[in-house]
Parts: C-alpha cells; sequence; structure tokens
C-alpha cells in the first residue's frame, strides 16, 4: 500500500492533481488508514501510470474518462479506443501544422532584421506591429 507522497514519486504526479483526479472520478476512491490517510494499491498506481500516460500523449480529461470506460469494460470493442486515439492524432497534427506555420514566419521575420538599425527601425518589431504583414494566416 501507497501513501499519496509515495504514489506521486512513483509516477511523477503531483499531490494535488491525484487528489483532483479522484474528485472527478478519474482515480477509484483510495482506502483510508486509521488516521483518515489515503493508501493506493497496485491498482490505484496502475490507474493513476495509465492517466499520466494518457496526459502526456495530450488526452482530455473526457477522453481519458471514455478510454478507462473502455479499459473497464474488456468485453467491448476497441474500436472505440481506436477512435478516441485517431482523434487525438488529429488533434496533434493540426498542432503540429500551425507550429510549423508559426516557426516559418517567426523565421521569415528574424531574416528580416539585420539587428543593426534602431528600435524605430527594427523589422521584428515592426512585423509584430502590423499582422498584415504576416505572411502565415492567424
Amino acid at each position: 500500500m501507497l501513501s499519496i507522497g509515495q504514489l506521486s514519486q512513483q509516477t511523477g504526479v503531483k499531490v494535488p492533481t491525484i487528489r483532483y483526479y479522484e474528485e472527478i472520478g478519474l482515480m477509484p476512491s483510495a482506502g483510508r488508514t486509521g488516521g483518515n490517510q489515503r493508501r493506493y494499491d497496485r491498482i490505484g498506481l496502475d490507474r493513476l501510470g495509465f492517466i499520466k500516460h494518457a496526459r502526456d500523449l495530450g488526452f482530455s480529461i473526457d477522453a481519458i474518462k471514455s478510454l478507462i470506460d473502455l479499459q473497464d469494460h474488456p468485453d467491448r470493442s476497441c474500436a472505440e479506443a481506436n477512435v478516441i486515439a485517431r482523434t487525438q492524432l488529429a488533434d496533434v497534427s493540426r498542432k503540429i501544422s500551425r507550429l510549423r506555420a508559426l516557426e516559418q514566419e517567426l523565421e521569415r521575420i528574424t531574416q528580416g532584421c539585420s539587428g543593426d538599425g534602431i528600435s524605430g527601425d527594427c523589422y521584428v518589431l515592426t512585423s509584430l506591429s502590423d499582422h498584415g504583414l504576416c505572411e502565415t494566416p492567424h
């Protein structure tokens, strides 16, 4: 049995976050000692590891709830899990695309600045002041 602090150390999830996950039903309610301290078993450790990995991959709390529900019902098809994962993949792909466009725009802006003018003639400051100078849609 692990205390909440030990669970936090083993998973890298902060104590307030563990409490929050328990409060919203992502984590099962912890057992309690006579002194009312939370105690987590292997199931709690595994569940928190699952949640942390899913969060690290960018899944929303709602998506994780759905995935946990699927995990808790092994008789159901994993097609739903695949749909949730594909939706997350599409979201990540959109974000990467947006970040690449931002990277290109920042590269263009920084290349337009020689660095030896005064701030009134600074291409970076001028570009940031006038969104119309952007080549990337915003």
